[in-house]
């Protein structure tokens, strides 16, 4: 029974893997859709979202099933429980990216970021696939000080997400309102993405140590 019940733990474990890479990949294509107005790119990644959502369905189902037929306690019930937090903040940034993409092909054929705006969304970008891949990484194996590290990325997207204000409230801005408003929704976007990917490596250091990272 306890081997069994380490095989669904590796599974669950796995699924957790899984997608966090696919939510990674999303956004980088998504970005590419963006910034070159890709319409198929952009189609492909809205498609797949519904792949993430099967993913987290399987973890839920799994985690769920686990609780009600092992009863588990200590370490094992903070692993499930820390399978289900993460998992919700991955199946979010599924999402993101998502939004990011359908933001593309509304604004298809036109790009939906201009010229000016390109240098700070591809920082944001670069950012948000850093923080994807650590998560992918800590989740594959857990490790508290790289988790730990999420809270300084968060810091540069931040950062980013500052800069982008300055530039869409700037006396000189000459694109308009709906460009300013898609530049406020898409660097929003970016921005909770991070902050999902912040949350899940809290969980992870909290599976590792047991200790709660709080703002």
């Amino acid at each position: 029974m306890r081997e069994e019940f380490r095989i669904d733990l590796n599974i669950v474990s796995q699924l957790l893997v899984d997608m966090a890479e696919a939510v990674r990949a999303a956004m980088r294509q998504a970005t590419r859709a963006l910034l070159t107005a890709d319409r198929k790119a952009a189609e492909d990644v809205i498609a797949r979202d519904a792949e993430v959502d099967s993913l987290y369905r399987q973890i839920e189902e799994r985690v769920c099933d686990l609780l009600a037929r092992q009863a588990p306690v200590a370490s094992d019930l903070r692993t499930l429980i820390t399978a289900l937090h993460v998992a919700a903040d991955l199946e979010r940034m599924g999402d993101l990216a998502d939004h990011v993409a359908k933001t593309a092909v509304r604004r298809h054929p036109s790009p939906a970021v201009p010229a000016e705006l390109r240098g700070v969304f591809s920082e944001m970008a670069a950012v948000a696939d850093r923080i994807a891949n650590k998560i992918a990484t800590v989740l594959s194996k857990p490790d508290a000080t790289l988790a730990a590290e999420l809270e300084q990325d968060d810091d540069a997207m931040d950062d980013l997400h500052r800069d982008l204000f300055a530039l869409l409230l700037a006396d000189d801005w000459p694109y308009g309102v709906e460009t300013a408003i898609d530049g406020t929704l898409l660097g929003r976007f970016y921005e909770r993405y991070a902050d999902h990917a912040v949350n899940a490596g809290r969980r992870v250091v909290y599976l590792v140590t047991g200790e709660t990272i709080t703002d």
